[in-house]
């Protein structure tokens, strides 16, 4: 048995969160500064999040594992 842990990235834990289903949710980004110049449908949308796409689900989930 190992003695030491392995840690889980700590910058994708507070980016990434995996669903009961076990998708992989994020926040979209763009949303916190200079929004003058964006449109109220864009910023309304930049609110909402989204999944991580198939293709990089197992590379999000190999930072999230603790062990």
């Amino acid at each position: 048995m190992a003695k030491v842990k392995m840690k889980s990235n700590r910058s994708a834990r507070k980016r990434f969160k995996i669903t009961a289903k076990g998708k992989v949710k994020r926040w979209r980004g763009g949303g916190a500064h200079y929004n003058t110049k964006k449109d109220k449908r864009r910023k309304r949308h930049l609110k909402r999040h989204t999944y991580v796409n198939k293709s990089w689900e197992d590379k999000v989930k190999g930072l999230l594992k603790q062990w």
